[in-house]
């Protein structure tokens, strides 16, 4: 028969089993070689965890957030899985997960940070392996979750893809795409296995101003493209269709973004020139701004260097110039892919002419997929050279076309060139069509301008770079 003893607020309960004591500031609770269990519907607290969860039997098909304490089989036979780890975590905190069908190498589970650390990487976390458990415990803000158990050794490891920050970030399917209208930076947080550790890209450089004076346009910026494997998009245009992507690891890129060319002053040689568009720039890819339009110039017995259209990524169209014994003379547009690279980034400029009736017109600014086109037409109707055609990419995921070049101002009435599709500005025209700017993010030249309050040479629009890659 049990007796019962309270003494010092510990009761002492005593039989042949079972035995609650206190002796100075140890508590035993049972006798040796018993064991001690709670009744039905009774709870314990304050005995703390031993490093061990409550495994849920019931498997999860489904996104879930999962609670500190507990361990979760995870079934992704039906498709992947995001598992959201608790928010706001306290040291000591603890989950669990298993592979528990096996397919986890098919159908990954994405491990989802929410807001903390996992093994000191502000990154969520994919598990790929079959049959892989793993248990986490919350450390601290330092390292974040830590794994202290997992069948393939390290949680954080070597993540299956890039997780990346900057720029406008959208989504395309599997893959990310990261847009920079304006110098910035790539961060790539984590560094992701050699399979899916390269980008594709599209860089283009700012375009060329189009000059005053019945000049010719600027041309395109460079425009610099992957051909798409790593990121299941190819670009359109020649070939060979780009060059491969580049590969990345888990650091900062600086992004420059280039800007167009300022526009010339309605005025010929010398003062009426524009400036060439500048370069963009990631990583070891560099696409060169657009050649500036070439000026018209009088009174000159040979082709002056204001008179030829810039060099660039795509050249500059080229401007008149004027000898009294031969008022015919051509100048000639500027030479693209300047510096060269392989596959070329852009196309020369057309040539400008002022033919005898004294009517001038400027050539047509070089584009990503063709060059610009003479001055045309019988004299006297003189038309300003039409800007090359740009380039199409998917890269973002609905295709924009950019890279066209400037067209050709004119004076004859209704002569000025036409921009390159792709963004490209249009000639001034007489008697009052001003010449357009090349189109903002596109790299697309400016129109060439005239004389008179409305000769202004169009400016050359900014570039741009995008990024795309494979994210899950």
């Amino acid at each position: 028969m049990a007796s019962i003893i309270k003494t010092d607020n510990i009761q002492k309960v005593s039989d042949d089993s079972n035995i609650i004591k206190k002796c100075g500031s140890t508590i035993t609770i049972g006798s040796c070689g018993a064991s001690v269990a709670l009744a039905s519907g009774a709870t314990q607290t304050g005995f703390g965890r031993t490093g061990t969860v409550d495994w849920c039997t019931t498997a999860k098909t489904s996104p879930l957030t999962v609670a500190s304490g507990n361990g979760y089989f995870i079934n992704t036979t039906g498709g992947a899985i995001t598992v959201t780890l608790p928010s706001s975590p306290s040291a000591g905190d603890i989950v669990a997960l298993k592979d528990y069908a096996n397919t986890w190498d098919t159908n990954s589970v994405t491990l989802a940070r929410n807001g903390s650390k996992i093994n000191g990487i502000c990154g969520c976390t994919t598990l790929t392996t079959e049959s892989q458990s793993v248990t986490l415990i919350y450390v601290d803000g330092t390292k974040g979750w830590q794994d202290i158990h997992d069948s393939t050794s390290d949680v954080s490891g070597a993540p299956s893809f890039i997780f990346a920050t900057g720029g406008t970030i959208t989504t395309s399917g599997d893959f990310k795409i990261h847009t920079f209208t304006g110098s910035s930076t790539f961060t790539i947080n984590s560094a992701p296995t050699p399979s899916n550790n390269n980008v594709d890209y599209l860089i283009i450089a700012g375009g060329g101003g189009g000059s005053g004076g019945f000049s010719g346009g600027g041309g395109a910026g460079g425009y610099r493209f992957s051909n798409g494997s790593a990121s299941g998009c190819y670009s359109a245009g020649p070939s060979p269709l780009g060059s491969t992507p580049l590969t990345v690891s888990a650091q900062a890129y600086p992004i420059t973004v280039g800007g167009g060319g300022t526009g010339g002053p309605a005025s010929s040689n010398p003062s009426g020139l524009a400036t060439s568009g500048s370069n963009s720039i990631f990583s070891t890819i560099t696409s060169t701004g657009g050649g500036r339009g070439g000026v018209y110039t009088s009174c000159s017995s040979s082709v002056g260097p204001n008179s030829t259209g810039g060099p660039g990524g795509s050249g500059g169209g080229g401007g008149a110039f004027d000898n009294a014994p031969n008022p015919t003379n051509q100048g000639p547009g500027g030479t693209g892919n300047t510096p060269p690279v392989s596959p070329p980034q852009g196309n020369n400029g057309g040539g400008g002419e002022r033919n005898p009736t004294a009517f001038t017109a400027g050539g047509g600014g070089g584009g990503a997929s063709a060059s610009g086109s003479n001055k045309t037409g019988p004299d006297p109707a003189v038309v300003g050279g039409v800007g090359g055609a740009g380039l199409t990419s998917c890269i973002t995921a609905s295709p924009v076309g950019r890279g066209g070049g400037g067209g050709g101002a004119s004076n004859k009435p209704g002569g000025g060139g036409s921009g390159g599709t792709g963004g490209g500005g249009t000639g001034f025209t007489i008697p009052s069509t001003s010449a357009t700017s090349g189109t903002t993010n596109t790299g697309g030249g400016g129109g060439g301008g005239g004389t008179g309050s409305c000769g202004v040479g169009g400016t050359g629009g900014s570039g741009v770079v995008v990024i795309r890659y494979k994210f899950q």
